[in-house]
């Protein structure tokens, strides 16, 4: 089994940040594509089923992709960690489903603020407990306060569209507090889908077969449900012939790549973190030169997006003092 590499904070953050910058270009082509078809659920298998089929022939042409496959069903049968990281897949599918059937009643800014806040506090959570295979890391003040500063800054960025149409209104404060848990719920499961895919990179020696398990996982989960809808509700509009709506599968076959390989040195937190910021500075920079109906760039946009970037400096401080506890 190879090992996979241990990376410096000052290439690890920026890698982070970087793969964070795919996740709205991701989303702006899922949810185009989902329009499009008239089918959310449809939209997001057809993103599994193209990053599936990458990740496989990246398996089979790499070198180390192919190193990799080797390994997945030994470390399973073996038990090297727990069975069910091999459906940390599922937890992707269920963040499509959460973008699905909850951003029409909240907007794009409360579905953000809710998910950012979940994987902010899980982060921490996994951290401490020692989930990922960075191992325990303690949670120092420094450390809440920078995640408690990402918040902040996160909801002073997209406060221009709080005030919006696309902000929520018109749903009652009850069924928008239910409806926020959604989001939330699937911001908490994000960090501990890093750690699962972290530890199950560990011992598959390579973060490709951890990322080919991960779309086998989602498809299946995807597969179901579509099968389902499509027995309730039958078909939406057929394929698109334009060939940009089908990269959203190989984006995210580098969003997770790359997130399974940092976790073990970054830690989860941190790793969340640089990508929150990322997806911030590339959701700006789609408003900023493709916008679309409904985009909003004000100043606190802007200010906010930076902001976010102090405090994930903030976070990854190795300052001793003010630890709550060891």
């Amino acid at each position: 089994m190879t090992s996979t590499p241990q990376l410096p904070l000052l290439l690890g953050l920026p890698l982070a940040v970087a793969a964070g910058l795919l996740i709205p270009v991701q989303g702006r082509i899922n949810g185009a594509l989902g329009i499009v078809l008239d089918d959310g659920i449809a939209a997001a298998v057809v993103s599994f089923t193209i990053g599936l089929i990458v990740m496989v022939a990246v398996s089979l042409i790499l070198p180390r992709g192919r190193a990799g496959l080797v390994w997945i069903l030994p470390a399973l049968r073996q038990r090297r960690f727990p069975p069910y990281y091999a459906m940390a897949g599922g937890i992707g599918a269920f963040f499509v489903f959460a973008q699905s059937f909850t951003v029409g009643a909240l907007g794009v800014a409360l579905f953000t603020v809710a998910t950012v806040t979940g994987q902010t506090v899980s982060g921490l959570l996994v951290d401490r407990m020692g989930i990922g295979p960075a191992g325990k890391k303690s949670v120092t003040g420094i450390r809440v306060l920078g995640s408690l500063l990402t918040i902040a800054s996160v909801l002073w960025a997209v406060s221009p569209r709080l005030a919006g149409p696309t902000g929520g209104g018109g749903t009652g404060i009850g069924p928008l507090l239910i409806i926020l848990l959604v989001p939330v719920a699937a911001g908490l499961l994000v960090s501990f889908q890093q750690a699962m895919n972290g530890t199950a990179t560990v011992h598959y020696g390579t973060p490709i077969a951890t990322t080919l398990v991960n779309f086998i996982a989602g498809f299946v989960v995807l597969g179901v449900s579509w099968l389902i809808k499509l027995a309730v509700a039958g078909p939406g509009n057929a394929l698109p012939d334009q060939w940009w709506y089908y990269l959203g599968g190989p984006l995210g076959c580098i969003f997770i790549g790359v997130g399974a390989l940092l976790v073990r040195s970054l830690g989860v937190l941190v790793t969340g973190l640089g990508m929150i910021a990322g997806q911030l500075l590339g959701s700006l920079g789609l408003d900023l030169l493709l916008p679309v109906p409904g985009s909003v760039v004000e100043l606190p946009t802007v200010l906010g997006t930076f902001l976010t970037l102090i405090a994930i400096i903030l976070a990854t401080l190795p300052w001793p003092r003010g630890t709550l506890k060891r």
